[in-house]
């Protein structure tokens, strides 16, 4: 029999989270469902279970190192190795203002979780990702974070002007860059996944799509072969451009 793959999803107690938890454990990956908020995990993950999933709550939160380090220890210590991380824990912050408005600290809140939190996570990781066969990172980002879409007058997201969230997505897209370029030749890929408009809690659920579909693209990211992409943006109609 094959070996079972492990996925770590961070934020994967609601939302898209809890869809690329959901549809990778129906690939017969094992699950750990990442949250912050303990409670919320293992109520997550019962419910994957009650479906046939073989999901496990860990609690990690991103911005906290010491939680970091714990999941990553308790991962060596259940299973070894780490076959797949999906970083997709994110917020949109309590800003809405111009961004000529916006202080460090309105920034600062969001980088924490949506860059930052990414490499204390990545860095605790790796060294588990590098035990397995074919270690896959998906960094879960958005077209609003495309410098080129932002940029264009004609672009749909041109009217969009969300300092603090967006430029966390570009910073995320060139944290992708960064370690795919390091990890070249070796077995770990690395690559980004844009959803779309995802109907969820951090856009108070105005998106057209459901999560289930923006969990889509994360999932056959997580899933490559040896012959697929690394630091790449990708959304499910191709790719998005930086």
């Amino acid at each position: 029999m094959p070996v079972e793959k492990i996925a770590l999803v961070t934020g994967a107690n609601k939302g898209i989270g809890f869809e690329t938890a959901r549809q990778l454990g129906e690939e017969g990956v094992v699950v750990l469902v990442g949250a912050r908020d303990e409670a919320r995990g293992k109520l997550a993950a019962d419910a994957l279970v009650a479906r046939g999933i073989d999901a496990v709550p860990l609690r990690i939160d991103v911005t906290d190192a010491p939680s970091v380090a714990d999941a990553a220890i308790r991962i060596e210590q259940s299973y070894g190795r780490l076959d797949i991380l999906v970083n997709n824990a994110g917020i949109a912050g309590g800003f809405t203002g111009a961004p000529s408005e916006a202080t460090a600290d309105d920034i600062r809140e969001v980088y924490e979780t949506n860059v930052f939190g990414v490499v204390s996570v990545t860095h605790a990781m790796l060294p588990l990702l590098r035990r397995s066969e074919a270690g896959r990172i998906v960094n879960l980002s958005s077209h609003v974070g495309s410098l080129i879409l932002n940029s264009d007058p004609g672009s749909p997201f041109a009217r969009l002007n969300m300092i603090a969230y967006q430029s966390s997505k570009t910073a995320l897209n060139a944290l992708t860059v960064a370690y795919a370029k390091e990890l070249r030749g070796t077995p770990i890929k690395v690559n980004t996944a844009c959803p779309g408009v995802v109907a969820t809690d951090i856009n108070h659920h105005q998106g057209q799509r459901t999560p289930a579909e923006g969990a889509v693209i994360a999932v056959r990211l997580a899933l490559l072969d040896d012959a697929g992409p690394s630091g790449a943006c990708l959304s499910e109609d191709g790719v998005v451009p930086w």
